[in-house]
């Protein structure tokens, strides 16, 4: 995952914020430690940037997520 890559869109459209979804195709919205460095890599680097995250979603099956505004 490359953090210019993410924030790439976002800058190009103007945003103001950002929302970043991950999905784990086994099924388990639990995060895993990579998640969680990426979460923060990522929050460091949105508000560095003036994009600040909003939330990290993890997906998985039967509409169960993880989200990281809701576990902090």
């Amino acid at each position: 995952m490359s953090v210019r890559e993410v924030f790439k869109g976002a800058m190009l459209v103007g945003a103001t914020s950002i929302v970043i979804l991950h999905n784990h195709p086994g099924g388990n919205p639990t995060p895993s430690k990579e998640d969680r460095l990426a979460e923060a890599r990522l929050r460091e680097a949105g508000e560095l940037l003036g994009i600040p995250m909003v939330d990290f979603l993890v997906t998985g099956d039967n509409g169960r997520y993880w989200s990281a505004s809701e576990n902090r």
